[in-house]
């Protein structure tokens, strides 16, 4: 007798929802406090997928599936969060005094929107089609699976939570230590080189080694040579004879000129990785003309090649060009842009619906190199703004008045944060759409439930900035306290646009960087031609845009991982000693998630940048020396714990 048909399992359920929901609504605001307060972010699908999974397991009815769609709906709440990048520009300038809810509300749920529907086609062209590593996506996927493993009862993948558990008390373990200044969370020097300066610096972050592992030697190696060429290079270059402290010197080359060079270096690789990716980006496009056609002639496909039809996907695009218009219009009432409506909502538009475009595409592959919580979007943010103020001088021209030249900025701003929306989800989808590659979820629910996760995070998003500008202001506003929070990724967006639509931004720093990222590309196609290691132009624009102590430990963990592959490789059942392997690293992903959310509720609860500290002032000089001894003999304690499970 034969057996009956499997029944699919459940994954988009009401409880499913109003859970991710609740999760998205209080790891939003935690991430827009922790954003503006102590300038960092955490992500947030890890977490949400481990607390899906202790909540739901008492349910006899829950599945992987379930869990997936939790943690994908949630996921918008640490990318979303990072509008805090633009919009309190608007704040500095003086065009805003506080967050309008249902503007503020509405750019975040437009922008977001459409960075799902422009994620869409995307995913058989850089998911499906593409040997990108996508750490996170991965990290969260192995949780996932071992979690359910494990509740079955079987025994790899009860090894396998084994070392996710202890990678994860490592990372925590190292973050609490840390926030009770027992050790330091990271460590920081600058130093003379003649009449120049430079400095080395790295976050002491469990993460980052997780990340590196994750990501492959490849990468790493990018991302190291462009460190070495911002700050064996560009910064002794740059400072060289620039009076002033050293501390001082050494952070301000590398904010106002360093990280521009950065910026051009990233535009120029990803100009070239939006060519390269373009064919597989048109192949994705028709595989999903082709599934909606077989779709509607009654074929049956895959339930893991089923996308939001393409139909849905042109039409909710299109009819999200009304509501941005309709907000373009409002906010600029009374200023320039009401000189020629028509003509600068139109090319606003235009811009909107190009740019977002290109930015989905770049955003999704970041995301696949190195992970969504690393990659640079406001690196992409500066792009956009300079685009977006390079039109508005061709439609305008540059103005003596000052009055019309802030209107003109703050619409610049306003475009800005629109993209923006557009570029932190797609950044974000393609990681949890290779999540769903992994357990075997369904596309088009989990495009669906980031579109909820969009819309409960940006009804939140408003009232806690307006919070956080009412307690403590921001820095370069007109009604700043000295309480004023300093949002440095605003204040640098909005200073170019105002360099650009004033007249007296330097262009020749972008051009430097352009030109790197040109040379970073040949170096590239000799090296792809020979056969040898890629050099990713990404990974190297990276690692000069962002800050050694984000990046540092990324090819540290390349190098252990690495290694331990290579162990892995000679040992009895490789594959399953490969897979250990990477469930270390994400255990180290895992811990630091996870703290990181809890922290952000103990800053929210107290209102103190360092609610936990226990250690004295007089502490740090031994709390320096123990963190490099604490934090690399946890990592081998790790691997070495990892390396005995699989021979045990």
């Amino acid at each position: 007798m034969a057996s009956a048909p499997s029944r699919p399992m459940i994954e988009l359920t009401f409880r499913g929802i109003l859970l991710g929901g609740l999760i998205t609504v209080l790891f939003t605001a935690a991430n827009v406090y922790l954003g503006l307060k102590v300038g960092i972010t955490f992500a947030t699908s890890i977490p949400a997928a481990v607390i899906s999974m202790a909540l739901l397991r008492f349910v006899s009815t829950s599945t992987i599936l379930e869990n997936n769609i939790v943690q994908t709906i949630a996921s918008a709440a640490g990318t979303l969060a990072a509008i805090i990048f633009v919009l309190p520009g608007l704040i500095m300038v003086g065009w805003w005094q506080g967050f309008p809810y249902w503007t503020t509300a509405a750019v975040c749920a437009v922008g977001g929107i459409l960075g799902v529907m422009f994620s869409v086609p995307l995913r058989r062209a850089l998911v499906t089609g593409s040997d990108l590593p996508y750490p996170e996506g991965v990290a969260a996927g192995e949780v996932l699976k071992v979690g359910a493993g494990s509740r079955e009862g079987d025994v790899e993948n009860m090894r396998g939570l084994k070392v996710i558990v202890i990678g994860s008390l490592a990372a925590a373990a190292y973050s609490l230590a840390a926030s009770f200044k027992f050790v330091a969370a990271e460590a920081a020097k600058n130093f003379k080189i003649g009449a120049s300066a430079s400095g080395v610096s790295t976050s002491w972050s469990m993460a980052l080694i997780g990340v590196g592992h994750l990501v492959g030697i490849s990468v790493g190696i990018a991302m190291f040579i462009g460190m070495l060429i911002a700050w064996a290079v560009l910064m002794p270059i740059f400072t060289s004879g620039v009076p002033g402290e050293l501390d001082t010197v050494v952070r301000t080359v590398f904010r106002n000129d360093v990280r521009m060079i950065g910026a051009g270096t990233i535009g120029v690789a990803a100009i070239w990785t939006l060519l390269k990716i373009l064919g597989p980006i048109a192949r994705g496009v028709t595989s999903a003309l082709a599934a909606s056609r077989a779709r509607a002639g009654g074929q049956s496909l895959d339930l893991t090649e089923r996308d939001l039809p393409i139909g849905i996907v042109a039409g909710v695009s299109v009819a999200m060009l009304a509501p941005i218009a309709w907000l373009l219009w409002d906010f600029s009432t009374g200023g320039p842009v009401h000189d020629m409506p028509l003509t600068a909502i139109g090319a606003t538009l235009a811009f909107v619906v190009v740019v977002g475009l290109v930015i989905a595409a770049v955003c999704g592959y970041m995301a696949g190199l190195i992970g969504a919580s690393n990659s640079p979007v406001s690196g992409v943010g500066i792009l956009a703004v300079l685009v977006v103020s390079l039109m508005l001088v061709a439609l305008f021209g540059h103005s003596e008045d000052a009055e019309r030249t802030r209107a003109l900025v703050a619409y610049a701003l306003f475009s800005t944060a629109i993209v923006f929306s557009v570029a932190t989800i797609s950044n974000d989808n393609l990681q949890d759409l290779k999540t769903g590659q992994i357990v075997g979820a369904t596309p088009w629910k989990q495009q669906f439930a980031l579109i909820l996760g969009v819309i409960f995070g940006s009804l939140v998003i408003p009232p806690v900035l307006d919070l956080l500008n009412t307690a403590f202001t921001f820095q370069g506003a007109p009604n700043a306290k000295d309480t004023a929070l300093a949002a440095p990724q605003a204040a640098l967006i909005s200073s170019l646009a105002k360099g650009v639509l004033g007249g007296d931004l330097d262009w020749s720093l972008i051009g430097i960087g352009a030109a790197i990222g040109i040379g970073i590309i040949a170096l590239d196609e000799i090296l792809q031609r020979t056969g040898k290691l890629r050099l990713h132009p990404l990974g190297v624009g990276m690692g000069i845009y962002l800050p050694m102590a984000l990046t540092l430990l990324i090819p540290v963990g390349a190098l252990i991982g690495h290694f331990y592959d290579r162990w892995a490789k000679r040992t009895a059942n490789p594959e399953f000693a490969e897979r250990m392997g990477v469930l270390a690293a994400t255990g180290l992903i895992v811990g630091e998630s996870l703290f990181g959310v809890t922290f952000a509720g103990i800053v929210a609860a107290t209102g103190s940048d360092a609610p936990l500290a226990l250690a004295p002032e007089s502490f740090a000089h031994i709390a320096e020396l123990a963190a490099p001894v604490a934090f690399f003999g946890l990592v081998w304690l790790l691997y070495r714990n990892t390396k005995k499970l699989i021979t045990a």
